[in-house]
């Protein structure tokens, strides 16, 4: 079980298409982080002239500390969602930063090393609304993130939801955790260095390394 950790600057980007769900994403994942887990952090986004179908974009710094400069750079994490936004910021992520994809629309990874899943599929199939997908990817990064600890990025979400939607979209973030667990285990080897944990948890074997998964 993940307990809280230290965290000098961790930097994350959302990308996509307009009709995505991109900047609620950044929206949900950084309120849980704030809010729920006591970590400062700051929010950027831009998107296309188009509602639907142009780019989109959100940034969020997360840190222990306080954050003087609040603009996402070299980033820890890639979250793409088409493969416009992959070829477009794919050169920001950091060495041994992470690149988790949308394996459906990114048809071209300029890596082999990244995480990937079929998110809008998973909201077609076993949701049943296409628009659950950004839940979908919330819950999935709630266990990757070494930082994030699912119950409390679960119950943040379900405060800030009318409560005619809450039921689809915890649905939704525990498919999400489920598979991301099922899928690559435990946080990614970049990561592994920053997990703590929680006080009165059993003691998790190490996790081995593993290549990159794809769909």
């Amino acid at each position: 079980m993940k307990g809280q950790v230290d965290l000098e600057r961790f930097e994350i980007r959302f990308s996509g298409l307009g009709g995505q769900g991109i900047l609620t994403l950044g929206k949900v994942m950084g309120a849980g982080l704030s809010l729920g887990h006591g970590y400062n952090v700051t929010q950027t986004q831009s998107y296309g002239p188009e509602a639907r179908g142009g780019s989109s974009r959100c940034d969020l710094v997360v840190s222990s500390q306080r954050i003087s400069f609040p603009k996402a750079e070299n980033l820890d994490l890639l979250v793409a969602l088409s493969q416009e936004a992959c070829n477009a910021y794919y050169p920001y992520l950091k060495p041994g930063g992470v690149l988790i994809i949308e394996t459906d629309m990114v048809a071209q990874p300029p890596t082999n090393q990244y995480l990937g899943l079929p998110f809008t599929a998973m909201a077609k199939d076993k949701i049943g609304i296409p628009q659950a997908m950004n839940t979908i990817v919330l819950g999935a990064l709630s266990h990757l993130l070494p930082f994030a600890i699912p119950r409390i990025m679960r119950r943040n979400m379900e405060e800030t939801l009318p409560e005619k939607i809450r039921a689809v979209n915890v649905k939704a973030f525990n498919l999400g955790n489920r598979e991301a667990k099922k899928r690559f285990g435990d946080v990614p080897v970049a990561w592994e260095g920053m997990v703590v944990e929680d006080k009165g948890a059993e003691k998790r074997a190490p996790s081995k390394k593993r290549s990159a998964a794809k769909k």
